[in-house]
């Protein structure tokens, strides 16, 4: 949980996405992590405090570090993003999530968001953190090299080099080009809940995790930013105390965010866009072409008719790893099928929709997809 073709196919950066749509890659209206670009969308807060906004936003040159030698751009309109959710426990993060504050940082949460061609629907694809792939040889953030490596964790190139390690990595699994990458910590996602005014949700079982704090009686309840943050996180106080249960909880607290956004008319209020803005912009890391509130805004307007409606929310295909119980690879055909389908901009595949892990927090719905997984992991993704 900052390529010179590329330029050129994409000469603007903030609004280009009509045709590169470029470089914009949660999170996102990725829930928290899908909500960073709807965030300062609509363009209503006023044009003087734009600027004041501009100097918060941390960003990576990913398309320097990362050259040419990346899968072509998508043509048409569409485009993708990568959405993490950092685990670091450096600063205010160690008090909301505890653990060692050892200077690393994982991607505690991954998706990729692909955005179709007319910008009115949108899929999200969330990456379970333990997923075995094979990580390309990267740059470390000191400059040193960081050897290829099969069978390593997915969530682990964004500690061994960064945002560009990533999305490289991601790039090499998926084939698709990440045309932005947008990166929250514990922290920044737990104060933008808080600065929208929190976020709904409903259990059908009582949840309680002391790792996470999480204490909830069964039941439809508002959150806060911390206990947001530790729906998103907890997975031992419900479910099979996997990882993938943990992203189905996810699942629910981005589409809680779109509709809290809709429902606070956000985008119609100045002062509220700007002190939503102002935590936001505090919290994030993007890539260059993303790293200022015009591209933000420019993003968030071409993605403001996506609503829960027209966004799809599915979890990479997987089963367990052969040499590991504890982790998981992806499944074959279809993880391959759900990838070649939004390569070529269409919807994520019906088998792949229908066959969903059941949300721990409603075990019993039979109405939703994938109440009952037909390959199922027991044991996967506990690791930290």
């Amino acid at each position: 949980m900052s390529e010179t073709d590329q330029q050129s196919e994409n000469p603007r950066p903030a609004h280009r996405h009509r045709r590169v749509r470029g470089r914009r890659s949660s999170l996102l209206r990725i829930g928290a992590f899908a909500a960073a670009g709807l965030v300062l969308a609509g363009g209503g807060a006023a044009a003087y405090a734009y600027w004041r906004l501009n100097g918060n936003i941390k960003s990576v040159d990913i398309d320097a570090q990362l050259g040419t030698n990346r899968p072509s751009a998508p043509s048409g309109g569409s485009f993708n993003v990568l959405v993490l959710g950092s685990d670091s426990r450096a600063g205010s993060n160690s008090a909301l999530a505890g653990g060692a504050t050892d200077g690393t940082a994982r991607a505690d949460t991954a998706m990729v968001v692909h955005v179709a061609q007319d910008h009115r629907s949108a899929t999200v694809v969330s990456i379970p953190r333990d997923t075995l792939v094979s990580r390309p040889a990267c740059t470390a953030k000191n400059g040193s090299a960081v050897p290829a490596a099969k069978g390593a964790m997915y969530n682990s190139a964004f500690e061994a080099g960064g945002a560009a390690c990533a999305v490289r990595t991601t790039e090499q699994l998926t084939g698709m080009r990440m045309n932005h990458f947008v990166e929250i910590d514990f922290s920044g996602f737990a104060g933008f809940i808080d600065a929208i005014g929190g976020a709904t949700v409903t259990t059908t079982v009582n949840i309680h995790d002391k790792d996470s704090g999480l204490d909830l009686p069964a039941g439809t309840h508002h959150l806060n930013g911390t206990q947001a943050l530790a729906f998103v996180r907890t997975r031992h106080g419900v479910g099979d105390g996997s990882d993938l249960g943990r992203i189905e909880l996810q699942k629910q607290m981005v589409k809680s965010i779109v509709k809290q956004v809709s429902s606070i008319g956000l985008f119609g209020n100045p002062v509220k866009l700007y002190a939503v803005g102002s935590t936001l912009t505090k919290s994030i890391t993007t890539d260059s072409a993303l790293a200022s509130v015009s591209a933000l805004t420019g993003l968030g307007e071409e993605l403001k008719a996506i609503g829960t409606d027209q966004l799809t929310m599915v979890t990479l295909p997987v089963s367990t790893a052969p040499s590991d119980p504890n982790r998981v690879v992806a499944k074959t055909p279809d993880a391959d099928q759900l990838w070649a389908a939004l390569r070529a901009d269409r919807p994520a595949p019906d088998r792949v929709v229908s066959s969903q892990p059941a949300d721990p927090a409603n075990p019993t719905d039979a109405s939703s997809p994938g109440a009952a997984a037909p390959d199922p992991v027991p044991g996967a993704a506990r690791s930290r």
